[in-house]
């Protein structure tokens, strides 16, 4: 996995994403068809058994794979398209506690998809859920009243 800084420090998003960023995902490495996130569960990550939230787990394998499929475009203008998830299908595995790293590879891809699968690690290096989805790259998204929505990039 290309990693643009030592395997400890977070890097920064190529683009604007509020949600993530309130998670407090940290972004570690992206390139070649691979990245990684990680995240140190605080109490607003947990749920009732005080464990990670499964929602935790599936935004850290969505947007884990999501870096994976959009990482083969670093090269171009602005990173080429953006993705959108078109389907999803976790596993849960065992309870995440403490930090958790979420790996992500691009199997393959077309003009217009890619295929990707991600695994979300524990602390104790024990595997807590596995996904693989499936993406479709655009250029912009389609919004109310007929607008076009771009790509929310993060200035340069």
């Amino acid at each position: 996995m290309s990693n643009r800084n030592s395997p400890s420090s977070a890097i920064k998003f190529p683009v604007h994403i509020p949600f993530v960023e309130q998670l407090g995902l940290e972004l570690h490495s992206m390139g070649n068809g691979q990245a990684e996130l990680r995240v140190d569960l605080h109490e607003g990550h947990l749920n009732s058994w005080e464990v990670a939230h499964g929602g935790v787990l599936m935004t850290m394998l969505d947007v884990a794979m999501a870096h994976a499929a959009r990482s083969i475009h670093m090269d171009e203008k602005g990173m080429g398209p953006g993705v959108v998830t078109i389907e999803m299908k976790t596993s849960f595995m065992r309870p995440g506690e403490g930090e958790l790293r979420a790996v992500a590879k691009l199997l393959d891809h077309t003009v217009t998809l890619a295929f990707c699968e991600g695994q979300v690690i524990g602390e104790d290096g024990k595997l807590c859920a596995h996904a693989t989805a499936t993406f479709k790259y655009l250029r912009a998204l389609p919004g109310r009243d007929r607008s076009i929505k771009p790509l929310q990039r993060r200035p340069e």
